[in-house]
């Protein structure tokens, strides 16, 4: 039946009310440069218990989230809740410490818009890092992994940060997702790697995101495993997607913090405090790493 007149049922909020407009946006991003001198040219993003990467930033301006105007808050352990602003290796950089989840209650619009916030700053490149379940049984915890793509199982279910009236000032109603994570910085990531202290343990693979906050099940590793992921978590996609929306190249990368369970024999449960432990574990090294990247990105540029 047709929906006429009174029959019609009432837009929801969402197609409504863009609470992340683009007029919206642009105040966050100018109340974020009348606190900074420079452009940011690389925005990173920190995963779960790798908050650590901002300590080698250098002329540090810290901004805790409450205090940026339309900003969501974290509420997760692990994930400190502000955004810092400064230099490595000479290249201006802001850093997340701290992202947004879909299981904290939060619409994937709302956990993404702080990539859309960036590129209002400036940036020209994303740099997204997280702690993920390793898969691939090839993979041991420490490991990294180069995304190298993913599949995006909450899109399958109609769940797109991308949802809703599009802006064209941002970017096209249908973005392509081919090639979202940079080819060239993946290879050049290989050769860094190796004198990060990463020599062994460096991978290429596939990511997929889950809502969470419940770890999977061991049928639901097994069906991801069919599907060719090497790595699983609760991020990172939705970044991305509004990433190479907004014309943003992408260098990202797991860090393997715990083995999915595929073996209904095994007594391992993971658990959200052994995955900190396992990214505290790899600072050092994951700091030096970067550090590698944000270097080449200086002397070659960004493309």
């Amino acid at each position: 039946m047709p929906c006429t007149g009174l029959n019609c049922p009432k837009p929801t909020s969402l197609e409504t009310n863009n609470e992340y407009s683009y007029e919206k946006l642009t105040q966050t991003a100018e109340y974020l440069k009348s606190l900074i001198s420079f452009t940011p040219q690389i925005g990173i993003i920190c995963g779960s218990g790798l908050g650590s990467l901002a300590d080698s930033i250098q002329q540090k301006i810290e901004v805790p989230y409450p205090q940026i105007p339309n900003f969501p808050q974290s509420t997760v352990k692990g994930h400190s809740g502000c955004l810092v602003f400064g230099y490595i290796a000479t290249v201006p950089l802001v850093c997340m410490k701290g992202r947004f989840h879909y299981y904290e209650g939060y619409p994937l619009e709302k956990c993404a818009m702080p990539v859309r916030v960036m590129k209002l700053l400036g940036i020209e490149l994303l740099i997204v890092t997280n702690a993920a379940g390793g898969l691939n049984p090839n993979y041991k915890v420490g490991d990294v992994m180069l995304i190298k793509d993913h599949v995006n199982l909450m899109g399958f279910a109609g769940c797109n940060p991308l949802r809703g009236p599009n802006e064209e000032r941002f970017g096209p109603r249908f973005p392509s997702m081919n090639g979202a994570y940079d080819p060239r910085l993946r290879a050049e990531a290989q050769k860094i790697a190796q004198g990060a202290g990463l020599a062994k343990g460096v991978h290429e693979g596939v990511y997929a995101c889950l809502g969470g906050p419940c770890y999977e099940t061991i049928a639901e590793n097994r069906l991801l495993r069919q599907l060719g992921v090497d790595t699983v978590g609760m991020s990172t996609v939705h970044e991305v997607i509004v990433a190479k929306h907004c014309g943003l190249p992408v260098f990202a990368f797991s860090l393997v913090t715990n083995e999915s369970v595929c073996d209904y024999e095994s007594k391992v449960e993971p658990k959200h405090d052994e995955v900190i432990d396992a990214a505290k574990s790899m600072e050092a090294v994951l700091q030096k790493f970067v550090q590698g990247i944000i270097e080449f990105v200086a002397k070659n540029g960004v493309k």
